[in-house]
């Protein structure tokens, strides 16, 4: 059984690419559902993050130029751009690389935690689609093992850093006195989360969580003694707001350039920070054009990220080598599991050669045969049929000059003196 890990990411494509192949939640199950209908894998699951749309399948043949050419129709993009931008690992190497992605060591912020919490979403949802069979579904088991044991081992997860850190990390640099400021969050996923805890920490003035459903936003909001609105009340907080950071799974804008020239205007052009941490994009690129806006996206924050994360590089050479032992035990389990395949088949036959074989001798003793003479013919006969497909293939491999089978062969057979039973016999 093969696998296969085919997608694009931050390092392979820009921001403007990877919005485009993103895969909106409530249409993931949809979509993995397609990928099995049209038979392009066996099994499938996808993990679509804001920095990577990656597909994992377990299959014997893979079919690269299919799956790039269903990514590209399903998201209305020219197969020529996708393939510019993508990458593709098979067997082994697809499996490094999910324990890498899982570990956090292929992340734009080294070692970040969310990772792992987003590939075990992966998993699920490709469990409650139907979609994840027995090989794929041990590769997720171990993929999270692995994980966790670099979290454990090595100091990967050390000191704090992650692209809501990072944000904050600038938003500080501009505001010198985050104590007067007021940040608006919009969304209330697990990043808006880890945003506003950090702002809190640093003693932002004030924090404004703005949400699809209310009640989600006041979840968020209320522990930390924030404001809580609806995605309908943007345009009257704006104006309020220093520091504006969006992380929502919107396939379109939430915010445009016209609502953010109306706030400036009641702001008197005051500036205003904005990281927009989405993919797809929530704020408009051309609010970037605005004089008084600093505008942002994951993309941006890379310079940040890299000061942050340089600690965490020895940690991660520990990490690479707890990987390497991690792929190298499931492969080997993997292998382990073909031979057990392969048994099972060859004892069915076996068994069925018995079976036709008892039930001739049983015919045999019924019409008065002697029962020694149909017991020898009996064990003659199913050594013989035991037999002959082995001798048939041995030979024709013999003909061919292939000496490593004959080796294997006589390996497998143990065939060497010590278990031979005619040794020593004249």
């Amino acid at each position: 059984m093969g696998f296969l890990a085919f997608g694009i990411n931050h390092k392979t494509a820009a921001v403007d690419v990877r919005e485009r192949v993103a895969f909106a939640p409530e249409r993931l199950g949809e979509a993995l559902r397609e990928i099995l209908g049209a038979s392009l894998t066996q099994e499938v699951a996808i993990l679509s993050t804001c920095n990577r749309t990656e597909i994992y399948c377990s299959q014997d043949h893979a079919d690269t130029d299919s799956l790039l050419k269903w990514l590209a129709d399903y998201h209305g993009v020219p197969v020529e751009e996708i393939a510019r931008c993508s990458y593709l690992h098979q067997d082994a190497a697809a499996v490094r690389h999910m324990m890498r992605v899982a570990s956090g060591l292929d992340s734009m912020v080294l070692g970040e935690p969310q990772i792992l919490g987003q590939m075990k979403e992966a998993w699920q949802t490709a469990r409650d689609a139907g979609t994840l069979g027995p090989y794929l579904d041990r590769l997720f088991q171990s993929t999270f093992n692995t994980a966790k044991q670099v979290r454990t081992d090595t100091a990967i997860g050390e000191n704090p850093v992650s692209v809501a850190f990072a944000a904050v990390s600038l938003a500080r640099q501009i505001f010198s006195d985050l104590g007067r400021s007021t940040a608006l969050l919009i969304g209330a996923g697990e990043t808006i989360a880890l945003v506003a805890r950090h702002l809190y920490e640093q003693g932002v003035g004030r924090i404004i969580v703005a949400n699809r459903t209310l009640e989600r936003a006041e979840l968020l909001s209320e522990p930390l003694g924030g404001e809580a609105i609806v995605l309908t009340q943007l345009s009257e907080v704006l104006p309020r707001c220093d520091i504006v950071i969006s992380s929502t799974a919107s396939s379109l804008p939430i915010l445009g350039k016209g609502a953010v020239e109306r706030a400036l205007k009641q702001r008197k052009h005051k500036p205003m920070f904005m990281v927009d941490i989405a993919v797809p994009r929530d704020i408009e690129p051309e609010v970037g054009s605005l004089d008084d806006v600093y505008l942002y996206t994951v993309d941006d924050l890379h310079e940040v990220i890299e000061e942050n994360m340089r600690s965490r590089k020895g940690a991660a050479e520990a990490a690479e080598r707890l990987i390497e032992i991690g792929t190298s035990e499931f492969m080997q389990r993997l292998r382990a599991l073909a031979a057990v395949d392969v048994l099972r088949r060859y004892r069915e036959k076996a068994e069925h050669l018995r079976d036709q074989e008892l039930a001739k001798a049983q015919a045999r003793l019924e019409r008065g045969a002697e029962p020694a003479t149909v017991m020898a013919e009996m064990a003659r006969a199913l050594t013989n049929k035991l037999l002959h497909d082995p001798s048939v293939q041995l030979k024709q491999m013999s003909a061919q000059g292939r000496a490593e089978a004959l080796a294997l062969a006589q390996e497998l057979f143990a065939l060497n003196d010590e278990s031979n039973p005619t040794q020593g016999q004249s």
